[in-house]
């Protein structure tokens, strides 16, 4: 069966974004070098932001850190609300283990995630479709967010939004590195792409003593025992386990002498969930849990929930948008039915103010080794900028055509 026509409007796209490319592989290294934890990214928002002024653009800063940036005609010339592209700025508190020129400079921090390559890809896209509205081709306007603090709890989507980063967003689009998918591919889903996820803390307390004398004592590391291996079945045997709700520990502290029992000690994890009515539930069912569990032991317990993220729900129609623009990108072949993954993403939190949807974005090297994130060897191929930047581009087009436009452009073509 031919393939249709590529549309000139992506040759636009490819011939700008391949001015760029070089350019951005060199900021992105250059984040990647001086990396910046949650709420204190403000040489990489300064990075972008001049960036953005260099190219006539007027960006407006966020409090704290982060910035949204306006391309095109606003609603007051199209009556249509603009599109939203979206990127986070921070680092993860782990050491960079990646031998390259271009590793952090900052000792404990690391671009491990991708930020650096998603910050790298929505400036890429910027600066393109900036280009493309000078020559008055961008139907509706595109506002760029680059928001802080996305890898802790409350996250900085909620900023943003208290910012008023959403006010007059129609749809709202990002990518997300996925070192499984082979760079030149993306990933969709039409529905939860990631799962909810809290942050939950246990501090057992208890009189402490004499490790020979456990029976007059309240045995606080025999309680916490309790809780780790107890609590997750608990869990998983009290909601339903179609929702794939997890609990799984990731620190544990107590005591500090072999032959003392402590009087305090802490186990903190996450609780991830993947549909938002059992998330609701899981909190109460874990606190329950973990009172059930150290009543024996002469000890008291308290449960600390920090709410974390609801799922990244992909809205049906921005989906679709997403999945005809990469197609239109990469060729039929480019894009692929993706997973729903138990990792959360704050970028869920745009999603209650406006639709929109999260792809993700190949960036394994064909035939190469397949890392993971949160690690500090995380590798990405960073031919994977320039796919994403095109990818989003192309996005904001088709998102903001007019909808007569927009059925032209989209009708019988299949969505993933």
């Amino acid at each position: 069966m031919p393939q249709p026509a590529r549309p000139a409007s992506v040759d636009r796209i490819d011939a700008a974004a391949a001015a760029l490319d070089d350019e951005l592989v060199a900021i992105r290294r250059d984040i990647h070098a001086h990396p910046e934890l949650a709420r204190t990214e403000r040489r990489t928002t300064d990075l972008v932001a001049a960036r953005l002024r260099a190219a006539g653009l007027q960006p407006r800063l966020l409090p704290g850190t982060g910035l949204v940036c306006d391309i095109g005609p606003g609603a007051v010339v199209t009556g249509r609300r603009r599109i939203m592209l979206r990127a986070d700025l921070d680092a993860l508190p782990l050491a960079d283990r990646c031998d390259l020129p271009w590793r952090s400079t900052v000792a404990g921090v690391a671009h491990a995630c991708g930020h650096d390559v998603h910050t790298t890809v929505v400036l890429g896209a910027g600066l393109v479709l900036a280009g493309i509205a000078a020559e008055g081709g961008l139907a509706t306007g595109v506002r760029l967010l680059f928001q802080p603090a996305e890898e802790v709890q409350p996250g900085g989507a909620l900023d943003a939004i208290d910012a008023g980063a959403m006010d007059g967003i129609a749809q709202v689009f990002a990518v997300h590195c996925d070192p499984r998918l082979d760079v030149g591919h993306v990933g969709t889903r039409i529905g939860a792409i990631t799962s909810a996820s809290d942050d939950i803390t246990v501090t057992v307390t208890g009189a402490g003593g004499h490790t020979s004398r456990p029976h007059l004592t309240g045995d606080v590391v025999f309680a916490l025992g309790k809780v780790l291996t107890e609590v997750p079945a608990v869990v998983g045997r009290r909601l339903d386990p179609r929702a794939g709700v997890n609990l799984t520990w990731g620190v544990v502290h107590a005591g500090t002498a072999s032959n003392a029992i402590p009087s305090t000690g802490t186990v903190r994890g996450t609780l991830r969930c993947l549909e938002a009515r059992a998330w609701e539930d899981a909190v109460r069912v874990v606190r329950e849990a973990v009172q059930h569990v150290v009543a024996p032991y002469q000890v008291e317990a308290e449960v600390h929930h920090q709410r974390g993220v609801p799922p990244v729900e992909n809205a049906e129609a921005s989906t679709r948008v997403l999945d005809v623009a990469a197609r239109d990108v990469l060729g039929p072949s480019g894009v692929t039915l993706t997973e729903q993954s138990l990792g959360g993403e704050d970028f869920a939190w745009l999603l209650t103010r406006a639709p929109g949807a999260m792809a993700r974005l190949g960036t394994r090297t064909p035939g190469g080794r397949t890392y993971d994130i949160h690690q500090g060897d995380f590798v990405v191929d960073e031919r994977a900028i320039g796919v994403g930047v095109r990818v989003l581009a192309r996005v904001a087009q088709l998102a903001g055509l007019p909808a007569d436009d927009d059925a032209h452009a989209l009708d019988g073509r299949p969505g993933t």
